[in-house]
């Protein structure tokens, strides 16, 4: 890409288009940020309020680790103004941001301190670059309000004109997601059970900042098929620790998961990796929603 590709200038319209919807800068008079999947749209369009436009790369209900861009999108990642996304989750959009968008890319994995991945047994695994640390970093609201922060002042200093207002919804965003993760810690300080069983291994951030155990079925990529032997072990585990609950995904077929549940004598419930919009709601409603359940689980007081 040249180096003279078109940036945030203050006070200057910026004609780049934005994947899928046809939108350009110079119509809107507003930046085009592409935000890579639900949560980072979210924080996105949370901190950039009516001074950005924020166009989603993966629709709702889409499994985002299986996203395949079209040939728009690409064109839309090389003119977007920022490129918002976490490294190692989406195949597709790291290989556009590398060839395309290198210089106006926020990397959301780089701003906060990661914990390690942990590949579980698996029959096979999903292709693309493997990464040394576990992307799964959303699912931490303390991790989100450090990343509301970084993003208000990426954009601030990218958008001089309007460098208050995104600093100013950063404040506030990362107020709210502060208070959410008080509640969490509150919620799940107090229960008879701390070990969570999930279909894949995507809240390791959640475990570690609430001091629960995950055990994964399947390991970092939801579409990994668990070996023989790891379901075994996660059965040991789960009877050994006397584990009530089984906790499936919207966006992954429960099949295993219930298989398991049946074997253990447990039932099954949804813990949200929020990859996906959660229906009605929002990033905070959802992880509510997973405090939710989570304590039904867990048997909290």
């Amino acid at each position: 890409m040249p180096g003279n590709v078109a940036r945030f200038i203050a006070g200057s319209a910026l004609a780049l288009t934005a994947a899928c919807s046809g939108t350009t800068a110079a119509e809107s008079g507003e930046p085009v940020v592409d935000a890579a999947f639900f949560p980072l749209q979210w924080l996105a369009e949370k901190v950039g309020g009516a001074d950005i436009t924020v166009e989603g790369l993966t629709k709702p209900g889409v499994e985002p680790h299986d996203l395949e861009l079209t040939p728009q999108q690409v064109a839309g990642v090389a003119k977007a103004s920022l490129v918002v996304y976490v490294k190692g989750v989406q195949p597709a959009i790291d290989e556009a941001v590398a060839q395309h968008a290198a210089d106006r890319a926020f990397d959301a994995a780089s701003t906060v301190p990661t914990l390690a991945a942990v590949h579980e047994e698996e029959d096979h695994g999903h292709e693309g670059e493997e990464v040394a640390y576990d992307p799964h970093l959303w699912l931490d609201p303390s991790r989100m309000a450090t990343l509301a922060t970084a993003l208000g002042g990426r954009l601030a200093e990218a958008d001089p004109a309007h460098a208050a207002a995104y600093k100013e919804r950063a404040k506030q965003v990362a107020g709210q997601l502060g208070d959410l993760d008080a509640q969490m810690a509150a919620g799940l300080e107090n229960c008879t059970s701390r070990v969570i069983v999930t279909a894949h291994t995507a809240f390791g951030y959640l475990a570690d900042r609430y001091k629960l155990e995950q055990v994964g079925i399947s390991g970092i990529d939801p579409d990994g098929e668990p070996s023989p032997a790891r379901l075994a072990e996660a059965a040991r585990i789960a009877k050994d620790k006397k584990v009530t609950t089984i906790f499936t995904e919207e966006l992954v077929s429960p099949k295993v998961a219930e298989v398991l549940a049946s074997e253990v004598g447990a039932k099954t419930a949804v813990l949200n990796p929020l990859e996906s919009p959660p229906q009605g709601g929002d990033y905070i409603s959802g992880m509510t929603a997973n405090l939710t359940e989570l304590r039904t689980a867990l048997g909290c007081q």
